[in-house]
């Protein structure tokens, strides 16, 4: 079995590492590890020849990826995070209608409101307020809980936040709904570990990844999401790590140049 684990110092030289890693052999690689120091950045040259790497295939661009996860723009202009997903969730049925890949619904529109037994769940708000409340334990006798924040993105039960110990789960495929054995969702479970120093750090795990198509949308969404709670929560954005199943080298052609330029820069 060939499998990765690699690390890079933001979102663009990971991907190219774990691209590059896989670029050897057979273009098929499982349980992958990608870890990502600064998943908030970026490497200017490597991200505009994913760019034009994914125009050449007509591929949706990385930033349309990435905001399938994390929704940029709107979060910017939207004074918290509950008039973040409120906004969002009343664009939502435009989205889906205008864009086939968003036809069963994106993975933020499964954490702004989750379709629960009863009700929608407002998942992104169930991480940040137990985050919120346990930071504020600070200096107490007890100390904040460091791994009690989890976003599942399977049919796993959700948690309402409490005063224990227990986890928060925020899941994307719905039991009984998501039936279909390809596409949305691949990405399986995330979860947020409190470095008690105030620095918060995630893990995402996909069932699947396409490397090329995907993973590079994938890693910035994970990210600018990750940044958004530790910075809505009062925290510092730490390390993010990101595993899969499965992984796949797409469009080995193209993909072939941009890891040959980048090879003649490091040797530069």
């Amino acid at each position: 079995m060939k499998t990765i684990a690699v690390t890079g110092a933001d979102v663009s030289t990971a991907w190219l590492a774990a691209c590059q890693a896989m670029s050897g052999t057979a273009p098929v690689a499982y349980h992958t590890v990608v870890r990502i120091e600064h998943p908030a950045a970026e490497n200017r040259a490597i991200r505009s020849a994913v760019d034009k790497l994914l125009t050449a295939e007509d591929l949706q661009p990385a930033e349309t990826v990435a905001n399938t996860i994390f929704p940029a723009a709107i979060a910017a202009a939207s004074p918290d995070h509950l008039e973040l997903a409120r906004r969002y969730l009343a664009m939502l049925p435009t989205l889906r209608r205008l864009s086939p890949g968003n036809a069963r619904g994106t993975y933020f529109g499964r954490l702004a409101a989750f379709p629960g037994p009863e009700g929608p769940v407002n998942q992104l708000d169930a991480v940040i307020t137990r985050l919120r409340r346990e930071t504020a334990k600070k200096g107490s006798g007890t100390g904040p809980l460091t791994a009690c924040y989890e976003a599942g993105f399977t049919d796993t039960p959700i948690a309402v936040p409490g005063d224990g110990v227990g986890a928060v789960a925020l899941p994307v495929r719905a039991p009984g709904r998501d039936n279909g054995l390809l596409g949305f969702p691949c990405l399986s479970h995330c979860s947020f570990q409190l470095d008690r120093s105030g620095t918060l750090h995630a893990m995402a795990h996909y069932r699947s990844h396409l490397m090329v198509e995907r993973a590079y949308g994938n890693y910035l969404g994970l990210g600018r999401l990750m940044a958004y709670i530790a910075s809505q929560a009062g925290l510092e954005t730490g390390e993010l790590t990101v595993t899969a199943g499965y992984a796949r080298l797409d469009c080995r052609g193209r993909l072939s140049t941009l890891l040959a330029d980048s090879a003649a820069a490091d040797a530069a």
